[in-house]
Protein backbone atom coordinates (compact mmCIF):
# COMPACT_ATOMS: atom_id res chain seq x y z
CA UNK A 1 0.00 0.00 0.00
CA UNK A 2 1.72 3.39 -0.73
CA UNK A 3 0.74 6.75 1.58
CA UNK A 4 -1.61 7.78 -1.04
CA UNK A 5 -3.82 4.90 -1.31
CA UNK A 6 -3.11 4.47 2.76
CA UNK A 7 -5.30 8.05 2.91
CA UNK A 8 -8.06 6.78 0.88
CA UNK A 9 -8.07 3.82 3.03
CA UNK A 10 -8.07 4.86 6.53
CA UNK A 11 -11.08 5.93 8.95
CA UNK A 12 -11.40 6.18 12.48
CA UNK A 13 -11.45 2.44 14.30
CA UNK A 14 -12.85 2.69 18.04
CA UNK A 15 -13.36 -1.09 18.47
CA UNK A 16 -9.97 -3.96 18.18
CA UNK A 17 -9.38 -7.31 18.17
CA UNK A 18 -7.60 -8.68 21.35
CA UNK A 19 -4.35 -9.03 19.56
CA UNK A 20 -0.65 -8.18 20.54
CA UNK A 21 0.93 -5.80 17.78
CA UNK A 22 3.42 -7.60 15.54
CA UNK A 23 6.77 -7.36 17.32
CA UNK A 24 8.18 -5.90 13.72
CA UNK A 25 5.30 -3.81 13.42
CA UNK A 26 6.11 -2.33 17.11
CA UNK A 27 10.02 -2.44 16.11
CA UNK A 28 9.22 -0.10 13.02
CA UNK A 29 7.06 1.75 14.75
CA UNK A 30 9.11 2.98 17.76
CA UNK A 31 12.05 3.57 15.05
CA UNK A 32 9.78 5.96 13.47
CA UNK A 33 8.52 7.78 16.21
CA UNK A 34 11.71 8.59 17.62
CA UNK A 35 12.64 9.64 13.96
CA UNK A 36 9.67 12.10 13.91
CA UNK A 37 10.01 13.10 17.59
CA UNK A 38 13.27 14.55 16.21
CA UNK A 39 12.14 16.31 13.41
CA UNK A 40 8.77 17.92 14.97
CA UNK A 41 10.31 18.17 18.36
CA UNK A 42 8.00 16.01 20.61
CA UNK A 43 8.14 13.38 23.03
CA UNK A 44 5.49 10.65 21.12
CA UNK A 45 5.67 7.33 22.77
CA UNK A 46 3.82 3.82 22.58
CA UNK A 47 2.52 2.03 24.89
CA UNK A 48 1.36 -1.69 24.23
CA UNK A 49 -0.75 -4.36 25.99
CA UNK A 50 -2.01 -1.68 28.96
CA UNK A 51 -6.41 -1.93 28.28
CA UNK A 52 -6.62 1.30 31.60
CA UNK A 53 -6.13 4.18 29.90
CA UNK A 54 -9.76 3.20 27.66
CA UNK A 55 -12.06 1.60 30.10
CA UNK A 56 -13.65 4.87 31.48
CA UNK A 57 -17.02 6.40 31.31
CA UNK A 58 -15.45 8.52 28.33
CA UNK A 59 -14.11 6.16 26.64
CA UNK A 60 -17.15 3.86 27.19
CA UNK A 61 -19.17 6.69 25.92
CA UNK A 62 -17.29 7.23 22.29
CA UNK A 63 -17.48 3.32 21.88
CA UNK A 64 -13.54 2.39 22.46
CA UNK A 65 -13.47 -1.42 22.85
CA UNK A 66 -10.72 -3.82 23.38
CA UNK A 67 -7.87 -0.46 23.17
CA UNK A 68 -4.68 -1.82 24.50
CA UNK A 69 -2.55 -0.16 22.55
CA UNK A 70 -2.21 3.35 22.13
CA UNK A 71 -0.07 6.74 21.05
CA UNK A 72 0.96 9.29 23.93
CA UNK A 73 1.26 12.35 21.86
CA UNK A 74 3.03 14.75 24.11
CA UNK A 75 5.57 17.46 23.98
CA UNK A 76 7.02 21.01 25.43
CA UNK A 77 4.04 23.49 25.51
CA UNK A 78 4.83 26.01 22.45
CA UNK A 79 2.09 27.96 20.45
CA UNK A 80 2.30 25.50 17.47
CA UNK A 81 2.59 22.18 19.70
CA UNK A 82 -0.59 21.20 18.53
CA UNK A 83 -0.70 21.54 15.25
CA UNK A 84 3.13 19.61 15.05
CA UNK A 85 1.24 16.86 16.99
CA UNK A 86 -1.07 16.47 14.55
CA UNK A 87 1.33 16.85 11.67
CA UNK A 88 3.45 14.48 12.47
CA UNK A 89 0.94 12.21 14.47
CA UNK A 90 -0.65 11.60 11.40
CA UNK A 91 2.30 10.47 9.64
CA UNK A 92 2.53 8.08 12.64
CA UNK A 93 -0.87 7.33 11.34
CA UNK A 94 -0.19 6.78 7.57
CA UNK A 95 2.26 4.15 8.27
CA UNK A 96 0.21 2.26 11.18
CA UNK A 97 -2.25 1.93 7.95
CA UNK A 98 0.41 0.97 5.54
CA UNK A 99 1.35 -1.56 7.97
CA UNK A 100 -1.73 -3.49 8.61
CA UNK A 101 -3.12 -1.51 11.37
CA UNK A 102 -5.80 0.39 11.95
CA UNK A 103 -6.23 3.92 14.37
CA UNK A 104 -8.24 6.63 15.70
CA UNK A 105 -7.20 10.13 16.96
CA UNK A 106 -8.42 10.55 20.47
CA UNK A 107 -8.80 14.21 21.90
CA UNK A 108 -10.67 13.91 25.47
CA UNK A 109 -11.62 10.44 25.74
CA UNK A 110 -8.64 8.42 27.62
CA UNK A 111 -7.54 8.19 30.83
CA UNK A 112 -3.56 9.27 31.91
CA UNK A 113 -2.51 5.85 33.21
CA UNK A 114 0.36 6.85 35.33
CA UNK A 115 3.76 4.82 34.71
CA UNK A 116 2.71 4.52 31.18
CA UNK A 117 4.40 7.54 30.06
CA UNK A 118 7.00 9.55 30.68
CA UNK A 119 6.61 13.56 30.36
CA UNK A 120 10.11 15.85 30.22
CA UNK A 121 9.74 19.38 32.10
CA UNK A 122 7.08 21.56 30.45
CA UNK A 123 5.62 18.78 28.72
CA UNK A 124 2.39 17.94 28.17
CA UNK A 125 -0.04 15.59 26.82
CA UNK A 126 -2.59 16.29 24.15
CA UNK A 127 -4.12 13.57 22.59
CA UNK A 128 -4.33 10.05 22.09
CA UNK A 129 -4.03 7.54 19.04
CA UNK A 130 -5.36 4.24 19.53
CA UNK A 131 -3.63 1.69 17.52
CA UNK A 132 -4.38 -2.24 16.67
CA UNK A 133 -6.30 -4.82 14.69
CA UNK A 134 -9.17 -3.29 14.07
CA UNK A 135 -12.73 -5.25 14.40
CA UNK A 136 -13.90 -3.27 11.03
CA UNK A 137 -11.76 -1.24 8.86
CA UNK A 138 -14.30 1.43 9.71
CA UNK A 139 -16.63 3.65 7.73
CA UNK A 140 -16.32 7.20 5.81
CA UNK A 141 -18.06 10.27 6.36
CA UNK A 142 -19.66 12.79 4.67
CA UNK A 143 -16.89 15.74 3.59
CA UNK A 144 -16.92 18.91 2.60
CA UNK A 145 -17.25 20.34 -1.05
CA UNK A 146 -13.57 21.19 -2.48
CA UNK A 147 -15.01 24.94 -2.84
CA UNK A 148 -15.82 25.06 0.72
CA UNK A 149 -12.57 24.64 2.16
CA UNK A 150 -10.27 26.21 -0.96
CA UNK A 151 -10.68 28.90 -3.16
CA UNK A 152 -10.05 26.08 -6.26
CA UNK A 153 -10.99 27.10 -9.59
CA UNK A 154 -10.13 26.74 -13.41
CA UNK A 155 -6.84 28.80 -12.78
CA UNK A 156 -5.58 26.81 -9.76
CA UNK A 157 -3.37 23.86 -10.84
CA UNK A 158 -3.97 20.78 -11.09
CA UNK A 159 -1.35 19.78 -7.95
CA UNK A 160 -3.49 22.43 -5.73
CA UNK A 161 -6.53 20.41 -6.41
CA UNK A 162 -5.19 16.98 -5.48
CA UNK A 163 -3.88 18.98 -2.23
CA UNK A 164 -7.04 19.49 -1.35
CA UNK A 165 -9.36 16.38 -2.32
CA UNK A 166 -6.11 14.65 0.10
CA UNK A 167 -7.09 17.03 2.74
CA UNK A 168 -10.71 16.47 2.96
CA UNK A 169 -9.96 12.88 3.33
CA UNK A 170 -8.35 14.12 6.75
CA UNK A 171 -9.59 13.29 10.22
CA UNK A 172 -10.69 15.89 12.19
CA UNK A 173 -12.33 16.20 15.30
CA UNK A 174 -16.52 15.36 14.87
CA UNK A 175 -15.41 15.52 11.21
CA UNK A 176 -15.71 19.07 11.75
CA UNK A 177 -12.89 20.34 8.58
CA UNK A 178 -12.67 23.48 10.13
CA UNK A 179 -9.92 24.04 7.77
CA UNK A 180 -9.33 26.51 4.56
CA UNK A 181 -6.73 25.83 1.75
CA UNK A 182 -5.71 29.47 -0.46
CA UNK A 183 -3.72 29.16 -3.66
CA UNK A 184 -1.29 32.09 -3.73
CA UNK A 185 0.01 33.34 -7.55
CA UNK A 186 3.83 33.41 -7.22
CA UNK A 187 4.71 37.32 -8.37
CA UNK A 188 8.32 35.72 -9.27
CA UNK A 189 10.40 32.48 -10.34
CA UNK A 190 10.01 31.14 -7.10
CA UNK A 191 7.54 28.13 -6.06
CA UNK A 192 4.04 28.69 -6.46
CA UNK A 193 2.46 29.48 -2.50
CA UNK A 194 -0.40 27.86 -0.15
CA UNK A 195 -1.93 29.24 3.04
CA UNK A 196 -2.93 26.83 5.50
CA UNK A 197 -5.40 28.45 8.01
CA UNK A 198 -8.16 27.59 11.07
CA UNK A 199 -11.37 28.50 10.66
CA UNK A 200 -13.74 29.44 13.33
CA UNK A 201 -15.06 26.09 15.71
CA UNK A 202 -16.97 25.84 19.21
CA UNK A 203 -15.21 22.11 19.54
CA UNK A 204 -11.94 22.95 19.50
CA UNK A 205 -9.01 21.11 18.23
CA UNK A 206 -8.45 23.32 15.21
CA UNK A 207 -4.86 23.90 15.55
CA UNK A 208 -4.16 19.89 15.60
CA UNK A 209 -6.80 19.56 12.70
CA UNK A 210 -4.67 21.99 10.50
CA UNK A 211 -1.56 19.72 11.24
CA UNK A 212 -2.95 16.89 10.28
CA UNK A 213 -4.71 18.37 6.78
CA UNK A 214 -1.27 19.99 5.95
CA UNK A 215 0.40 16.33 6.14
CA UNK A 216 -2.14 15.35 3.71
CA UNK A 217 -2.21 18.25 1.64
CA UNK A 218 1.31 17.87 0.93
CA UNK A 219 0.97 14.03 0.14
CA UNK A 220 -1.80 15.24 -2.22
CA UNK A 221 -0.11 17.68 -4.32
CA UNK A 222 3.48 17.11 -3.90
CA UNK A 223 5.78 19.21 -1.48
CA UNK A 224 8.16 20.08 -4.25
CA UNK A 225 5.34 22.32 -6.38
CA UNK A 226 4.76 24.53 -3.64
CA UNK A 227 5.66 25.91 -0.14
CA UNK A 228 3.70 27.01 2.59
CA UNK A 229 2.79 31.05 3.46
CA UNK A 230 2.88 32.50 6.50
Amino acid sequence: MTIEEAIKDRHSVRAYKDMSLDNDIVNSLELEIKELNAAGNLHMQLVKDEPKAFQGVLAKYGKFRNVKNYIVMAGKKADDLDERIGYYGEQLVLSAQMKGLNTCWVGLSYSKVPGTYVLNEDEVIRAYISIGYGETKGVSHKIKRINQVSNVDETTPEWFKNGVEAALLAPTAVNQQKFYFEYLKKDDESLDKVRAKRTFSLVGFTKMDLGIAKRHFEIGAGKDNFIWAE
